[in-house]
């Protein structure tokens, strides 16, 4: 009896020696088979940064083209082959500009009406996507389903009846005409509500419990963690009413309302003016994006912070 039960507890102890074995065997498998897929993942990574940079100098290729050129002379803006970058850097066309164009005056106008649009945006549009993330009243979805309609309708079909109502109101040729009919946009409601649903409710009930009204939730508690939210709505409204053509060329007949993409394009366009100077026209386009970039190099960490959150819950 004693050697049988000797030989059955020897047989258990060989069994799981023989298992911890075959384990440590497939744990070396894996171990391997994770470096082999690591070192494929280093190896693939040169290859995605190169066609990312030639995506990004494809993309960038015309913008630097026309930045290049605000500063060549007239002979390398023509010159064949093209020249890229200017063997004699001058500020002739920029001083050309001024001298034929109203430039501050233009400028001017664009920065009163973009910063105007942008700030009315970023009020109205977070009130109403706090009210549809956060507050409970009737006809919530709906309000929301005619945002999202909202959405699907394309901005030039309602050129016509904004324009009408604007001549209504007498707006025409004023800074109110000009802001007020993107004062608040569907997409800053969508993009507001998304990112407000990621706050706990939670919290906004302590502070309820504890007595604060919704104004004081709203501005003190809500905003303050909406700031990448707020800042991707900033960049995008902002760009949008910078490069806005269409409306502002509608809704002004006075050239000292136009703004600067009106400005430059009517410039463009008359040849006692611009002349043919293509030296000129790059120094204007040169100028117009630059204010869009001093935004979004400003912006930029709470901007892709906003474009990876928003929408999460």
């Amino acid at each position: 009896m004693s050697a049988n039960s000797g030989d059955a507890a020897v047989k258990p102890l060989k069994s799981s020696a023989g298992k911890s074995t075959a384990g440590e065997k497939n744990g070396g498998r894996n171990n391997g088979d994770r470096k082999n897929t690591g070192g494929k993942r280093s190896a693939s990574r040169p290859l995605v940064y190169v066609l990312l940079s030639l995506g990004l100098l494809v993309m960038s290729a015309p913008f630097l083209w026309m930045g290049l050129s605000a500063f060549k002379t007239q002979s390398e803006l023509s010159a064949s082959p093209p020249v890229w970058i200017p063997t004699e850097w001058t500020l002739e066309n920029f001083r050309q500009l001024l001298d034929k164009l109203d430039l501050p005056l233009y400028f001017m106008n664009s920065v009163i009406v973009a910063v105007l649009v942008t700030v009315s945006n970023l009020v109205f549009c977070s009130m109403l996507g706090y009210a549809l993330a956060k507050l409970n009243f009737v006809g919530r979805n709906k309000v929301f389903g005619l945002v999202l309609g909202a959405l699907m309708v394309p901005g030039n079909l309602m050129l016509l009846p904004l324009f009408v109502l604007m001549s209504k109101l007498q707006l025409i040729d004023s800074y109110a005409g000009l802001v007020l009919p993107f004062a608040a946009g569907a997409f800053g409601v969508f993009l507001m509500r998304q990112f407000m649903q990621s706050i706990p409710d939670e919290l906004l009930e302590a502070a309820r419990m504890d007595g604060a009204s919704e104004w004081y939730i709203f501005w003190r508690i809500v905003m303050p963690l909406v700031k990448p939210a707020l800042a991707t709505l900033s960049i995008f409204t902002f760009l949008g009413s910078w490069n806005n053509f269409v409306w502002p060329l509608i809704a002004t007949n006075d050239p000292d309302k136009y703004t600067l993409p009106v400005a430059l394009a009517t410039f463009a366009t008359d040849p006692n003016k611009a002349g043919g100077s293509n030296g000129m026209l790059m120094a204007g386009a040169f100028l117009i994006v630059l204010p869009v970039l001093v935004v979004f190099i400003a912006l930029q960490r709470h901007f892709t912070q906003g474009i990876a959150t928003a929408g999460m819950k």
